[in-house]
């Protein structure tokens, strides 16, 4: 056998040896009776890669939002972390000067995640920094300086050029009425939710005060929560049925208990949009003459999900094409000439934020939505429009290519949130080992939440190993995740994914989670 055959034998062995306590260590963790009747799979690697600890490392899990892992380095490596769309708004009518348009006014959405009040780039704690409508006012506010007064037509949202599929096949009905269930569109304002603010009255047996932020009229609030004895549990459902625009709101809550707040997802968001947009309009003096209205196309693909996500590509060739621009127009001059402007003229725009900027939010934040805009716009580069099933091709196709196996990982969304989901820990071993290989691979991990620093990590790791866990953490029903980076004792950074399934109710399944990690960060 050739020398460097034997020392490659000799230095797996090794690392195989010196890593048989750890992989001890972890087994007794999933074995603890408090957890030992849920199904749990490890995975802890070198930083290239080379595993170190496996345990049913090779089998199927929800990996809940873990799947952000996938869908964010697929969006870097190929749309490349300064990618932008724009949110337009454009004329389509005859004008009589520069105030008066015969006609109506188009707002077309392109995938813009963060037209919101939240400050972008990232900080902890600055979701609501801004007005929460503040992007359609600057959208009204550039429009109001062409000089345009009146408008005989509607204002007209479109939200399809990721066609019109809201919702992922294997997302829950009860998910859907809330905020972090919002359905997905190219034109998504304020991460397509509303809060909800229910304050106790200042009598008893008086109903609640129920605010709604943004303040627009989009929902009918039926308000049957009243307010009981000082001390007394707070008790509040909410309901609606799909497809109707009435919220009912029942149960009671104390007298002087601070405020409840919980938020409900936005079901048409380009009807939505339409709507805020028409106000910020009038609010700037322009006269609107029609309605606020959304349009909607059906998807003419008679194909099913499963026969379009699993056709092979030639990834290199497909987004080579540039695929995915909405409008091609040209800016209207500042100020604009009455001269040049005509029918399907740009009269505002808003260019996003930087892919890069919105997967440190989606990954940081764990937001849903944003991982399923980062789906369809994989999507929209390779067919128009840009559905989830393209988008779902393009990630499967991008692992393939990596060298990470098909029947590793089955996804059926962006986020994580469909119960179809299915990954391997070992999927996730590769696919962090090549992100830390790649040009975007630091910034890729620093926009994985840190231990007891921020995102959905800010309350766990915060003794010995705050600053030093950079990982995506992930929960749906009975199933939890945490996969990511870790700078072990010795200085040395470690890849580890670790998934549960089929946990019982309670916090044990993430306290062994934790108590996993540190077994890896000290025995390394």
């Amino acid at each position: 056998m050739p020398a460097r055959a034997v020392a490659l034998l000799f230095t797996l062995a090794t690392i195989a040896h010196a890593q048989a306590p750890l992989c001890d260590r972890i087994r007794a963790l999933t074995q603890d009776p408090t957890v030992a009747a849920a199904h749990w799979g490890v995975q802890v690697a070198t930083l290239d890669g080379t595993p170190l600890c496996g345990v049913n490392e090779a089998q199927l899990f929800r990996p809940a939002s873990n799947a952000k892992i996938f869908t964010t380095a697929a969006a870097l490596a190929l749309l490349g972390p300064n990618a932008t769309v724009e949110t337009e708004v454009l004329s389509h009518g005859v004008f009589t000067g520069k105030e008066h348009l015969d006609g109506s006014l188009y707002l077309f959405g392109n995938g813009d995640a963060n037209l919101s009040g939240r400050r972008v780039p990232y900080a902890p704690g600055t979701d609501e920094a801004l007005p929460p409508l503040h992007s359609l006012d600057d959208l009204a506010a550039q429009v109001a300086r062409t000089g345009l007064r009146s408008v005989t037509g509607d204002v007209i949202a479109i939200g399809d050029h990721f066609g019109n599929e809201p919702y992922p096949n294997g997302w829950s009905q009860d998910d859907i009425l809330w905020g972090y269930g919002a359905p997905v569109s190219a034109l998504d304002i304020n991460d397509n939710e509303i809060k909800l603010t229910i304050t106790p009255a200042t009598e008893l047996s008086s109903r609640a005060t129920i605010e709604m932020t943004p303040a627009l009229r989009y929902y009918t609030l039926s308000n049957d929560v009243m307010t009981t004895d000082t001390g007394s549990a707070t008790s509040i459902a909410i309901e609606r049925t799909p497809g109707s625009r009435l919220l009912h709101l029942y149960g009671h809550i104390a007298l002087k208990a601070s405020p409840e707040t919980d938020h409900v997802a936005i079901e048409d968001p380009p009807a939505y949009a339409a709507m805020a947009l028409k106000q910020a309009l009038e609010r700037q003096g322009i006269l609107i003459d029609g309605h606020a209205i959304a349009e909607h196309v059906t998807s003419q693909d008679p194909r099913g999900f499963r026969e379009v996500s699993r056709q092979p590509l030639d990834l290199p060739a497909m987004m080579s094409l540039g695929r995915g621009v909405a409008s091609g127009l040209s800016p209207c001059p500042d100020p604009c000439d009455p001269a040049k402007i005509s029918t399907n003229t740009l009269l505002g725009s808003l260019t996003s934020s930087t892919l890069l900027e919105d997967v440190i939010l989606t990954n940081k934040s764990s937001i849903n939505l944003h991982a399923e805009i980062l789906l369809r716009r994989l999507g929209d580069r390779i067919s128009l429009p840009g559905t989830f099933a393209e988008g779902a091709r393009v990630v499967r196709q991008f692992l393939i290519d990596r060298g990470i196996s098909a029947d590793d990982v089955t996804l059926y969304d962006g986020s994580g949130l469909s119960t179809y989901d299915l990954v391997t820990p070992r999927s996730i071993i590769k696919l962090l080992a090549y992100g830390a290989a790649q040009p975007w691979g630091p910034a890729w991990k620093s926009s994985f939440p840190v231990g007891g620093v921020d995102g959905t990590l800010s309350a766990r790791f915060t003794g010995p190993l705050k600053g030093r866990v950079f990982a995506k953490t992930g929960t749906l029903g009975e199933s939890r995740a945490l996969s990511g980076y870790l700078i072990a004792a010795s200085g040395k950074t470690l890849i580890f994914s670790i998934l549960v399934d089929n946990h019982l109710p309670g916090s044990a399944d993430r306290v062994a989670m934790d108590k996993i990690v540190a077994a890896i960060a000290a025995g390394n």
